[in-house]
């Protein structure tokens, strides 16, 4: 195991006190550690919001973009260096809202790359918006008389899509969190994660003891490969939030699947002379 150590960056953090982020950060920190994950190997990718100043807590390479836009540029690291392991830390509504669109067609392609998304049920940054992922009715800082629309189901979302990782854990569990993490990590496609995390400043209803009163874990004895019983537990959340791997299944991943990405080197490591140039220059004559 590496010294959790070397990915501090000692810069003034600006979460509130009692954040459920702080989990999350510190839980990251020890699953690359116990995974051995050297900070040079590693790219933290994120949009805006509050869980996407993460990159700024962790020494490891980070690229903070614009909202909604965590995705493309994780995508883009990938495909030209195979040899990262590129990490996605964002919120519920960077992700899910802002970032729908990259969301759907990526978990499509199955990329190798992990999606942490920081669900705390509220745009946090923005001072307490209802997000996607924020109850039907829940009254916030802009819907005054509830929210009208039928919550976002992220997890089933990306099971309909064809996500080959699905997992959800709560930053108040960190050993659950750290299990699903090097899963999720570890797995070869586009692993999707959603966290549920307390926004102890903007969100009232959704507290730590909230999530503990009102989520379980899945049991030894469930099936992570049965797709349609996944489909049913992705869906379940009034009478109880499942926690864990919810679906999981080995299928090629895109730079499998693609020619010029399965040549055994990735584009980075390439030699091009500019004499190489010419062959696309005459397209153009």
């Amino acid at each position: 195991m590496l010294d959790i150590k070397m990915y501090d960056t000692h810069e003034e953090c600006a979460w509130c006190p009692g954040c459920g982020d702080f989990a999350i950060l510190a839980a990251l920190k020890e699953v690359l550690a116990e995974l051995e994950l050297k900070p040079h190997e590693v790219v933290v990718s994120s949009g805006i919001g509050q869980a996407a100043k993460l990159p700024h807590y962790i020494n490891v390479n980070g690229f903070n973009g614009l909202h909604g836009r965590a995705v493309p540029p994780a995508v883009g690291i990938k495909l030209v260096n195979q040899d990262l392991k590129v990490i996605i830390n964002s919120g519920d509504g960077d992700s899910y809202g802002e970032g729908g669109n990259h969301l759907l067609h990526n978990i499509r392609r199955n990329i190798d790359i992990t999606h942490f998304v920081h669900d705390n049920q509220i745009y946090g940054l923005t001072k307490g918006q209802g997000s996607p992922t924020t109850d039907k009715g829940q009254k916030t800082s802009m819907q005054f008389d509830g929210t009208n629309v039928e919550a976002f189901r992220p997890l089933a979302f990306a099971l309909t899509a064809g996500a080959t990782f699905v997992a959800r854990s709560f930053s108040g569990d960190k050993e659950h969190l750290k299990g699903v993490m090097k899963a999720a990590i570890l797995h070869k496609g586009y692993a999707l994660v959603d966290i549920l995390q307390p926004c102890v400043t903007f969100n009232h209803v959704n507290t730590f003891k909230w999530y503990k009163e009102n989520t379980y874990k899945l049991d030894e004895n469930y099936d992570y490969n049965n797709k349609a019983e996944a489909i049913k537990k992705a869906m379940e959340w009034d009478n109880g939030i499942p926690l864990g791997i919810i679906y999981k299944e080995e299928s090629p991943e895109y730079t499998e699947v693609v020619s010029y990405l399965t040549q055994g080197k990735s584009l980075v490591q390439r030699q091009w002379k500019p004499q190489d140039a010419r062959v696309f220059m005459e397209d153009f004559r």
